[in-house]
């Protein structure tokens, strides 16, 4: 295969284009590469001007799967079972997704101009044009895991806390948040400020994904399939795809993509951890009973009343129904001996039994947690909270019960 390049860095010189764009061929495909400010009125008409000209007949977009589900039918939450959500283990990734959207929303109330109309102007124009959509993006879900597994233990709270008070805050989008906007997705805006600096995290988050986008597209778009194939992408993935086509395609691209996907697997330790807490924790019962049944009768007590009482109250804090605190109190105890189901889980099924969500806290779901407030206010939101709040409560429940039953067979 031949590969030759022909690079376009004066808008100027070629139609006016608000960014960048170079072209790249390879076996006989020409792959334009568009590179776009997510927020930018101008990229979008950029879109829509080259889709128009009718020199493409594929386009390929910096989406995946959930992101263009999400653009292309904003109710599709409303539409799945919160139930399922909660038993497959994905609330947390639903309330990052939650988070990240509502910093988009944040981005388009104050500066008028709403993230990735570049992207919703492909998904209209390849639509009215006919022309194949290529999804090329990683899922965010897989990306969020990888830099999770990626970045030492000690950085991952300040991402955590970076995360919450990027999304959360209400004070006005400063114009350098924006102008990182322009070179990259909400995803990399928002840790662009620990991304520069740590190559942990750099890694997972641009490198892997421009190698990932190369990758697709040499599955789904390889060279000869098309005659010329426009690839949307976010001006900050332009240098590093580039850099990617300029090497020889793998063999199986497939296979290169798919060693992307994988997120490693917990240690054999955090597997155990759970099962180990169980048994230490049951072990300090029986040593109880085995010195005096008071004793015994005390730990019991002692574990039932703590880990109830944090389970209860975090639930609390979450604003929860009352029948879903007592639930929690109750069930709490009983599921932290049980790692095969968790006190979260039950407390936002009781909760969802209650308070089932009405269809317009779906409909008012995304502008709703774009503010502190909003996300109690809201009753999908707020079944999130729930689930995360019980689940941090027992958490605490079970390490504080159990210094507590160490301690008083120590002291005893």
């Amino acid at each position: 295969m031949t590969h030759s390049q022909d690079t376009v860095t004066d808008p100027s010189q070629d139609g006016d284009f608000s960014g960048p764009r170079q072209v790249i061929e390879v076996g006989g495909t020409r792959y334009t590469l568009l590179g776009t400010a997510h927020v930018s009125a101008k990229s979008a008409d950029d879109v829509r001007r080259l889709i128009g000209s009718g020199e493409f007949d594929a386009v390929a977009i910096e989406l995946c799967d959930s992101r263009h589900q999400n653009l292309s039918d904003p109710d599709a939450l409303a539409k799945q079972d919160l139930f399922e959500i909660f038993r497959q283990g994905k609330a947390g990734m639903v309330a990052a997704s939650l988070a990240l959207g509502a910093f988009q929303q944040r981005v388009a109330e104050q500066s008028g101009i709403e993230p990735g109309a570049e992207m919703r102007a492909a998904l209209e124009e390849a639509r009215r044009h006919e022309l194949p959509l290529l999804l090329i993006d990683r899922d965010v879900g897989i990306t969020l895991k990888r830099i999770y597994h990626n970045v030492p233990w000690w950085q991952r709270m300040s991402l955590f806390t970076g995360l919450l008070g990027s999304v959360l805050s209400r004070q006005e989008v400063k114009p350098e948040e924006i102008e990182r906007l322009k070179e990259g997705d909400v995803l990399e805006s928002t840790f662009s400020e620990f991304a520069a600096e740590s190559e942990s995290l750099y890694i997972p988050l641009i490198t892997e994904r421009d190698r990932y986008m190369v990758m697709r597209l040499a599955e789904q778009a390889p060279p000869g399939r098309y005659r010329n194939v426009l690839v949307v992408i976010g001006a900050g993935h332009m240098k590093g795809m580039a850099e990617r086509f300029s090497e020889p395609l793998p063999v199986s691209p497939r296979e290169e993509r798919e060693k992307l996907e994988v997120t490693p697997p917990p240690s054999k330790l955090w597997r155990s951890l759970p099962w180990l807490i169980t048994a230490l924790v049951l072990t300090g019962f029986a040593i109880g009973f085995s010195r005096n049944t008071e004793l015994g009768w005390q730990l019991v007590g002692e574990w039932f009343l703590i880990n109830g009482i944090l389970s209860g109250l975090a639930t609390l804090i979450a604003l929860a129904h009352p029948v879903t605190v007592l639930a929690t109190m109750v069930a709490a105890p009983l599921t932290s001996l049980n790692p095969t189901i968790g006190a979260g889980f039950v407390a936002a099924g009781v909760e969802l039994w209650m308070r089932k969500p009405k269809v317009q806290d779906f409909s008012t779901l995304r502008h709703d947690v774009t503010e502190l407030k909003g996300w109690w206010r809201n009753r999908v939101s707020r079944t999130l909270l729930v689930f995360l709040f019980a689940t941090l409560g027992s958490a605490a429940g079970t390490w504080v019960a159990g210094f507590r039953i160490a301690g008083a067979l120590l002291g005893s």
